[in-house]
């Protein structure tokens, strides 16, 4: 799979060197491409943005590099599906990870200042398939925390990258239920035991206890989910 990013903060992204996305793109699963918008520009200030029209606070990232930027990452792929973070997309969910992580080639957009020239998202759209995607309900700075969040958890979803697959059936999330708690060694910490049932060797009655820790604390915490 490969995710290329565009953005003014590609050092942002050095993250994804390490843990299981930087082994991942060593052995090859994953592939990356970070471009820096400002390498589109064509002033000696390397200018991105400008005063919006119509006025108002804040500065508009100008089309002209996100133009040549979008069309430097698009010209050579097949069939990539290039998603912006944006407040006015669909919200980004565990299912939606799956789903995006069936794409061969995703490209992302990091925005920042009042957002992008919507003419950008136009013009992408008549060569490339466009998806915007919020991160919740809530204002970040930019988009390169909402694509880091979302390679995280797309990249996880690639066949190989999680070295058990069978951790990420019983995940949060994964069945419309949060996940149980967990616990390991030693069997009494602080005076706090295990409960007793994952002592027992009765893996029938755990996958039972299990599933009905799920649906309390869902209940608890979203109930929402069990509304879903």
């Amino acid at each position: 799979m490969r995710f290329d990013i565009v953005t003014i903060f590609p050092e942002f992204f050095d993250v994804l060197d390490i843990s299981l996305l930087g082994r991942a793109r060593k052995s090859g699963l994953i592939e990356l491409g970070v471009h820096d918008l400002r390498d589109y520009t064509h002033d000696r200030h390397r200018t991105v943005d400008d005063t919006p029209y119509g006025g108002g606070a804040g500065m508009v990232m100008k089309p002209e590099p996100w133009g040549e930027a979008l069309d430097s990452v698009l010209d050579d792929a097949d069939d990539p599906l290039v998603i912006f973070p944006s407040p006015a997309g669909d919200v980004f969910t565990q299912q939606m990870a799956r789903e995006l992580s069936e794409n061969a080639h995703l490209v992302f957009g990091c925005g920042r200042y009042e957002g992008i020239d919507h003419r950008v998202f136009d013009h992408t759209a008549s060569r490339a398939r466009v998806k915007l995607v919020s991160l919740g309900d809530y204002v970040l700075n930019g988009g390169e925390v909402a694509v880091m969040a979302m390679i995280e958890a797309i990249g996880r979803l690639v066949p190989g990258v999680i070295g058990n697959p069978a951790s990420l059936v019983e995940e949060s999330h994964e069945a419309g239920l949060l996940e149980y708690p967990s616990y390991t060694k030693p069997a009494v910490w602080r005076g706090i035991d295990v409960p007793p049932i994952l002592l027992s060797g009765n893996h029938g009655a755990i996958e039972r206890w299990r599933h009905e820790q799920q649906v309390e604390r869902t209940r608890r915490v979203r109930p929402d989910l069990l509304d879903e």
